[in-house]
């Protein structure tokens, strides 16, 4: 997966959006403006995804290029390096476990506009 891939496999999740609000190298992807994922456009290619905390101590201990997301939550964001070691299949089933997480807390107001369209 490259950071183009990445870019298109979120964005064609229903209602995301892509800003810089960090930043202008930091692209933040969001649903109904809760993030769910971001990426640094300048550095190594690492995504930092909201996951579960006990998906996030098993992947931690398992996988070299997955750690504790820098200047996140650590028991709630992870981080995955993308240097090719991980089946694309794999990295997007983490991301969409970060956006089904995003979505299931929020209102259940919100949650039915999202699976209704």
């Amino acid at each position: 997966m490259n950071i183009e891939n990445f870019r298109d496999y979120c964005l064609a999740k229903k209602f995301v959006t892509e800003s810089f609000p960090f930043d202008e190298t930091t692209l933040v992807l969001k649903v109904l403006n809760k993030i769910f994922a971001l990426t640094d456009l300048e550095e190594s290619f690492k995504i930092t995804l909201k996951a579960k905390p006990k998906d996030i101590i098993l992947l931690t201990e398992k996988f070299e290029t997955i750690s504790g997301a820098y200047h996140m939550n650590k028991k709630h964001w992870l981080t995955i390096e993308v240097d090719g070691s991980l089946p694309d299949e794999f990295i997007k089933k983490r991301i969409d476990d970060s956006y089904n997480s995003v979505v299931a807390g929020m209102p259940k107001k919100q949650q039915k506009l999202i699976n209704a369209q």
